[in-house]
């Protein structure tokens, strides 16, 4: 398959693979033999790369994009996992899976993702047991991600939720200067992403910004104080008030 690559497309992705945390400390040559297994797809918004129950072919690389790892219930009701943006990894815990997938991917956006693929992979784990590692990596990582959901879910309301992820976006959630936010994704999927729905993302929102915790103009936020927004969430001690105690009454509603 590397041979049949362009150099423009080994050398891009030898370079994802590179900056993926999953490949983190592997030999250089081991991954330029993982990359020679590894095969670039465009994945359009909308489409599908596999189904919950689908044969696991491998497991994936976000090059570009944004893929949504995604259950639906017999109702109808989505329950977003994780979205998965450049480099970071996903399906690797389904390599000794004989069930399949155990949820839908789809893209949110034009992507292109990087399929490393399932057979050479584990040929490869059997003869350099070492890469093993990776899949530990991977794992680990994931279940983390799993407990964290499941918190939000059970121990978490939406305003917080919603506050405690604009404040991860923060280079310093302690700081008093203001810090605009452009949001990653449509208000749909980072509402599902956060557990809930649109309508009551959208009213979490107003909410905030009626207590001038944030601003907001079309798909950027602006936190005028994040030090006021981890103190209303308890995270720190009350912080001074926003220097002129400015509303920004022209600001429009959120409008994504």
């Amino acid at each position: 398959m590397s041979s049949m690559m362009p150099e423009s497309s080994r050398s891009a992705v030898a370079q994802s693979l590179r900056r993926c945390h999953l490949f983190a400390g592997v030999d250089p040559a081991d991954r330029d033999r993982i990359a020679a297994i590894t095969v670039p797809r465009t994945v359009p918004k909308g489409d599908y790369l596999f189904h919950e129950g689908s044969p696991v072919h491998g497991f994936y690389l976000v090059q570009r994009g944004a893929i949504k790892l995604h259950r639906v219930n017999p109702l109808g009701r989505e329950q977003v996992i994780h979205i998965f943006r450049p480099v970071e990894s996903f399906g690797e815990e389904s390599l000794m899976a004989d069930a399949g997938y155990p949820a839908a991917a789809s893209a949110t956006e034009d992507s292109q993702v990087l399929l490393v693929q399932k057979a050479e992979f584990l040929t490869m784990v059997q003869r350099r047991p070492e890469l093993a590692l990776c899949l530990l990596r991977g794992m680990d990582r994931h279940v983390h991600m799993l407990i964290g959901l499941l918190d939000d879910l059970t121990l978490k309301d939406v305003k917080t939720r919603v506050a405690e992820w604009l404040l991860q976006q923060c280079p310093d959630p302690a700081s008093h200067r203001p810090v605009s936010i452009q949001l990653p994704t449509t208000k749909r999927v980072l509402a599902a992403e956060l557990g809930t729905v649109g309508e009551t993302f959208s009213r979490t929102v107003a909410k905030l910004r009626e207590l001038d915790l944030l601003a907001v103009a079309g798909s950027t936020v602006t936190l005028p104080c994040p030090a006021r927004l981890a103190a209303w969430l308890g995270h720190a001690a009350p912080a001074s008030p926003i220097p002129g105690g400015a509303r920004p009454e022209e600001a429009p509603r959120f409008a994504l």
